[in-house]
């Protein structure tokens, strides 16, 4: 009953947390859908209209280009004309100060000279002095005017009619008596009586100019409510292409009520909630392993919801081209960390998210899926970094060529079609470049180990493995040999070869601690276990497990590496230590964890794979003689013994499996231990 219980919990639980994680998912990506895409219709200037007749369901102005309303707005403004306002006490109070300073020609300048510049003074003042910068940029078209406000009337002036600080200087020296005293008036610095009388009005120029643009209107013309807009066939022009936009803008710009962005955010909810619901189902239908797997539906669901979010983004922002953001990562992931299917249906499921964000879905969706299945034939299995650049090369070129096909299909020439886009999906397969360091981040976000970083660790250079040859050769030769053997079953039953190669690499590394109890390693026959107790012994042969462990806990081994160093004798016995005290001590109780590893039993195929060569591989060594015959009788006793302890009750290996496991090791270790022909000896007295 209790049993029954703790399973129902377990369902339960379990399904409730699959539940949330749909919740949480849907929640984030809608968030950040866009909530204004509007009806979203795909046409082409001087191209057919695909759509059925499209008639204007409500009132809405034919509005202008950005383009058109920026001439008109520049148009007006060339006509305007800032204020300025004629301040004539600063003319006053700059010639008073000029007076002063020239009085009785006690600066050495002559009276009647100074009287011709006071009379300057005076001319350049009544005209009016403007700041050098503001007249250079009031004046840059010789046709422009100001409005120069002088009590309470305003009149028209050019550029001629008043001075630039500059220009009043220069007028200064244009009489021909003060000439001469040029050089003298100079060092005089005549500037400082020059001070703009011309001072903007900000506000009466801001005001003149606001009412000059107000009459520049957003729209040319109204589209009533029942009016035939296309119809199918028609040829789009430019008049339909800017009423379409139209009409679009206008759909935007009614969906900012509240009533219309909540059925928005309900369809965006339903959507998004169905193909997650699917993708979930899926997975806890065909792929339980994954589904039961807290990092793999943590890797697979973080994938497809970031993918969807960064889109929305770009779409919102309109930042750079949707298509330069590389989308088969994730179908690139999901293969090498799980497999093919899964990272299609993966793919599948974020592209159709993606695609509510987008314009022009079906082009979309067609050149994403394309490219996703490109990604994941190249990728069958990760070995080389050499593969990731074959990859983004096949993408690109994938979704070249089927841009080309869809643009053809739509009645294109070469002529017409956008090669501009050549250079996005170019920037694309740059982009997925970045795969492999990202997939070094994968790995250690989810704990993941990749065939790249096994193929890394399966060199013998590494220096675990290159201790392990020299403390301990024996093991190494036998490690060695395992990992062959061991990744040849895996070839045939379809299991993981690379990760049972690196694992068998590993699981003996614990007898590193105690190299000389191990028979591999004993030189001279001398094995000092002889010498030792029955449970001594056994506790010395069982501790290779939990210091293999210690081990690759030091050098950071991946889990999966660990797992086969803790199963590959699983929960089984020495039986040699554990029978030999059992014929010894008939009628004493025994404690069997003395004489037991730790464990546990192996939980994947490959685990189990290892357990079948190791143990065939090392008793093979006793044998007496190496023949068909008593190889395959060997073979057989040991896996069919471990069959029988149960040891493969825990991992998903079936019968068929064994059965070929069996031949494999069967072959390969005829093989090694090949016969020769035995040469007859010639008969004395025959020649």
């Amino acid at each position: 009953m209790d049993l029954f219980n703790n399973r129902e919990a377990h369902f339960w639980r379990n399904t409730f947390t699959r539940l949330a994680l749909i919740i949480v998912t849907v929640a984030i990506i809608v968030w950040f859908l866009p909530k204004d895409s509007g009806t979203q219709l795909q046409y082409d200037v001087g191209k057919p209209w695909m759509y059925g007749s499209f008639i204007a369901k409500f009132d809405f102005p034919i509005y202008k280009t950005e383009e058109a309303i920026k001439a008109e707005k520049d148009s007006i403004l060339n006509r305007f004309e800032p204020y300025y306002n004629y301040n004539d006490s600063i003319g006053q109070a700059e010639i008073k100060s000029f007076e002063r300073d020239f009085a009785d020609g006690i600066s050495g300048v002559p009276t009647n000279v100074v009287w011709v510049l006071k009379q300057n003074l005076t001319q350049i003042y009544k005209a009016g002095v403007m700041n050098t910068h503001e007249y250079s940029e009031n004046f840059k078209d010789t046709t422009k005017m100001v409005r120069l406000v002088s009590g309470k009337t305003a009149q028209s002036i050019g550029a001629k009619d008043i001075y630039s600080g500059m220009a009043a200087y220069e007028h200064l020296f244009m009489d021909a008596r003060v000439i001469p005293f040029k050089q003298l008036l100079q060092k005089a610095n005549l500037n400082k009586y020059i001070v703009p009388n011309l001072i903007y009005d900000n506000q009466r120029s801001e005001t003149e100019r606001n009412d000059l643009l107000s009459a520049v209107t957003v729209a040319s013309g109204m589209v009533i409510s029942g009016q035939k807009i296309i119809d199918r066939g028609d040829i789009v022009d430019e008049h339909d292409a800017l009423v379409l936009n139209s009409f679009e803008r206008e759909m935007q710009r009614r969906q900012a009520g509240k009533q219309e962005i909540t059925s928005t955010v309900i369809g965006q909810i339903i959507y998004v909630t169905m193909l997650v619901f699917l993708f979930t189902l899926y997975l806890g239908m065909f792929r339980k392993d994954y589904f039961h797997s807290p990092r793999s539906i943590a890797m697979v669901y973080t994938l497809i919801t970031i993918f969807p979010i960064i889109v929305s983004l770009m779409m919102r922002h309109t930042v750079l081209n949707v298509y330069v953001l590389p989308l088969a990562i994730t179908p690139m992931f999901v293969r090498v960390f799980m497999d093919s299917r899964t990272a299609f249906i993966s793919h599948v499921t974020m592209v159709l998210i993606c695609a509510a964000a987008v314009k022009y879905q079906y082009e979309f969706i067609i050149i994403q899926l394309v490219a996703g299945l490109a990604a994941i034939y190249s990728m069958r299995e990760l070995t080389q970094r050499a593969q990731i650049i074959r990859a983004a090369v096949f993408v690109s070129v994938a979704m070249c060529i089927i841009y080309l096909a869809l643009q053809l299909m739509q009645e294109k020439t070469f002529d017409d079609i956008d090669m501009s886009m050549m250079r996005y999906f170019a920037m694309n397969g740059v982009m997925l470049l970045f795969a492999y360091p990202l997939m070094y981040i994968i790995e250690k976000v989810f704990g993941y180990t990749s065939a790249v970083t096994l193929v890394e660790l399966s060199n013998t250079s590494k220096e675990l493995l290159r201790r392990l040859s020299e403390v301990a050769p024996g093991t190494f030769q036998h490690s060695i040999t395992v990992s062959n053997l061991a990744a040849q079953i895996a070839d045939r039953i379809g299991a993981k070869a690379q990760l049972v190669r690196t694992g068998a690499l590993y699981h003996d590394i614990g007898k590193m601690a105690n190299p000389a109890f191990f028979t591999e390693n004993q030189a001279g026959g001398v094995n000092p276990l002889d010498n030792m107790s029955r449970t001594e012994a056994a506790q010395i042969i069982i501790s290779h497990v939990t210091e293999g462990l210690k081990l690759a806990e030091q050098d950071n081994l991946p889990t999966e590496i660990k797992d086969f160093i803790s199963t590959h004798h699983g929960a089984g016995k020495t039986k040699f230590f554990y029978i030999s005290y059992k014929n010894e001590h008939p009628d004493e109780p025994i404690d069997e964890m003395l004489f037991t590893y730790p464990g546990p039993n192996p939980f994947t195929r490959e685990q189990a794979i290892l357990m079948m060569a190791d143990s065939v591989e090392a008793a093979s060594h006793s044998l007496q003689e190496y023949t068909e015959e008593s190889i395959a009788n060997l073979v057989n006793k040991i896996i069919d013994s471990q069959v029988a302890d149960g040891f493969f009750h825990d991992c998903p290996i079936t019968f068929h499996d064994i059965t070929l496991s069996k031949q494999v090791l069967t072959e390969r270790l005829k093989a090694i231990y090949h016969t020769r022909i035995v040469y007859p000896e010639l008969k004395k007295g025959e020649s």
